[in-house]
């Protein structure tokens, strides 16, 4: 475990983007089987594709469609999502005999996917309360013993797109899901996270970049002098 967390670590503290550092940290966990939830346009699946040559299925889960009860920038208008779809295969096709397009919500994909079957599941969905404990609920559950759960905007504070829509909840809600499942989440560069399927480890937050050590819900919830009202 400890050589583990160190080879992570020093991937974490060298890597120059966040699809560098996802890249190096599947390599090095050999990940065959993997889920990403909320695909966009593509641009991460098809990085992962095209540098981690372990990877034998990506499953792509995105309904790429307007959502009635999702208050996010992200949700357009469904002749956007189309054109969004259609970046989203075209950047990935060199890789069509990997893929496994799942165009729907992660509640509808979920009963399509066994459990423990996946190496890892990366989650850049809904980011609402909500969305998240959906995502995670459900893709916890398909992940074998030792694997990875990873996700983005695992941000300090939850007002990640501004008053006027939903807070974004991967943080603190990622810490509260990995110490119910008495399993270790790390907290790591680019605002990531990643948890390890492994209650034997039990709960640790693990801190691979700062900024995580404080994070009281009254803290997180204040809202950023940019979005006060007057503010420039």
């Amino acid at each position: 475990m400890l050589d583990r967390l160190m080879a992570i670590q020093k991937i974490a503290t060298t890597a120059q983007t966040r699809e560098d550092m996802w890249g190096q940290i599947m390599r090095q966990e050999k990940v065959a089987d993997i889920a990403e939830v909320g695909v966009w346009r593509g641009a991460f699946a098809a990085h992962m594709l095209q540098h981690c040559g372990s990877i034998k299925r990506y499953s792509m889960i995105d309904p790429w469609q307007q959502l009635p009860d999702w208050n996010k920038p992200a949700n357009k208008h469904n002749s956007v999502f189309e054109s969004i779809f259609e970046e989203a295969m075209a950047c990935t096709d060199f890789a069509r005999d990997k893929r496994h397009v799942m165009r729907c919500t992660t509640k509808e994909a979920a009963p399509d996917i066994a459990p423990e079957s996946l190496d890892m599941a990366y989650i850049d969905g809904d980011h609402t309360l909500r969305g998240i404990t959906i995502d995670m609920m459900l893709m916890f559950e398909k992940i074998r013993p030792g694997g990875l759960l990873g996700g983005d905007d695992f941000g300090k504070s939850v007002w990640q797109h501004g008053p006027d829509f939903d807070p974004t909840f991967v943080c603190p809600y990622a810490i509260y899901f990995a110490e119910a499942m008495n399993v270790p989440i790390i907290a790591l560069p680019f605002s990531q996270f990643l948890i390890l399927k492994d209650s034997s480890l039990g709960f640790e937050l693990i801190h691979f970049t700062e900024g995580y050590k404080n994070l009281r819900l009254n803290k997180m919830m204040r809202l950023p002098p940019r979005f006060k009202e007057g503010a420039q």
